[in-house]
């Protein structure tokens, strides 16, 4: 496990509580059947709380509190699979104040408090593939369609891909979207770009370096969302009776939860070595994070199966809540590259 400070204990615990009381299972199915991307009043309240700018320097009204820090946080939201758009908006905030130049200036503050949404449109197709593009910039127009986009609903500047770079687009002129209906309710857009004025804010090398953070960010949500799963099932074994004995006491459910259990101690450790890569600057930040995303996905896949199975008939009943994270965690291991995609990024960029 991470080695945490004070303030991050402090974070983390907030985070957990709030989560916990104001924001469990139930206020998403609210969100989910009223079919909006999330509770504007939810999101509010984490801005007022910070959490949108934990990734965002002190001089444009964020914390700083680093990448670690936001993991923290997107842990305790997976946990109850809370709709917030933070997990997009922090890794723009964070892509922008390593930019610099003037669009941060102008786009930081609203994304540290909050005010403004933002999220990153990279794949163009069906599968994640950073490389496939087709996306261009001709004398400050962008234009490009954009398949899966995550938070593309509400988000109010997007971070866009082409092929000779990342650009930063307002929503407005030259910006279309239509809504995606994903398995887990949440907000998924395909975005269009048509002559979009565009903000250069790097080359490939930054979308790479965008990628990887999306990626991160993702992982400690499945990092929540597997522990969660983890519980709730270890809960309903202890009490739940067949053939006049508890569930837990059988030794083959045992053996499959002592699996999970260790499975879930390794995904902790390179989500977390991950995270602390992004903070520390080092130079296998793309290692750890493929790294953690295979493990991640490989184990959350297995914790969400298994506790729909070992819930039984009423697993799969919308009255409990397996199938939600059954249904999230298929979304959140296809986006950003599943298992399989990383596990042979993790074996080229190691020169295999």
């Amino acid at each position: 496990m991470a080695l945490l400070n004070d303030e991050q204990v402090m974070l983390r615990d907030m985070a957990r509580e709030w989560v916990d009381n104001e924001s469990p299972t139930t206020a998403f199915r609210k969100v989910r059947d009223a079919g909006t991307a999330f509770d504007a009043a939810s999101k509010d309240a984490q801005a007022e709380m910070g959490w949108f700018g934990i990734t965002v320097p002190e001089e444009h009204g964020g914390s700083a509190f680093g990448f670690l820090s936001l993991g923290l946080v997107l842990e305790q939201i997976g946990r109850n699979l809370v709709a917030s758009p933070l997990a997009a908006s922090a890794v723009v905030a964070s892509v922008l104040a390593e930019a610099g130049g003037e669009a941060a200036g102008e786009w930081l503050p609203k994304l540290a408090n909050g005010e403004v949404i933002g999220t990153l449109a990279v794949d163009e197709g069906p599968n994640h593939d950073p490389a496939a593009l087709s996306t261009k910039v001709i004398d400050g127009k962008l234009t490009g369609d954009k398949a899966f986009v995550a938070e593309g609903d509400a988000a109010g500047v997007f971070l866009v891909a082409a092929t000779d770079g990342l650009y930063l687009v307002a929503d407005g002129e030259g910006v279309s979207k239509s809504t995606r209906r994903m398995a887990d309710s949440r907000s998924h857009a395909a975005v269009s770009f048509k002559d979009a004025p565009a903000i250069r804010l790097g080359g490939p090398e930054l979308t790479a370096r965008a990628v990887d953070l999306a990626t991160a960010a993702a992982t400690a949500e499945m990092l929540g969302m597997a522990e969660s799963a983890f519980a709730q099932t270890l809960d309903y074994l202890k009490q739940r009776v067949q053939f006049g004995q508890v569930l837990s006491t059988f030794q083959a459910l045992q053996h499959r939860m002592a699996k999970m259990f260790t499975e879930l101690q390794l995904m902790r450790s390179a989500v977390e070595g991950a995270l602390e890569a992004i903070d520390a600057g080092r130079s296998d930040v793309d290692q750890a994070v493929s790294l953690a995303k295979a493990i991640g996905g490989d184990t959350l896949k297995l914790v969400s199966r298994e506790m729909v199975q070992l819930f039984g008939g009423v697993g799969m009943t919308d009255e409990y809540d397996a199938g939600l994270y059954l249904k999230r965690a298929a979304v959140l291991e296809a986006m950003w590259g599943n298992s399989a995609y990383h596990r042979d990024r993790f074996g080229r960029l190691n020169g295999y």
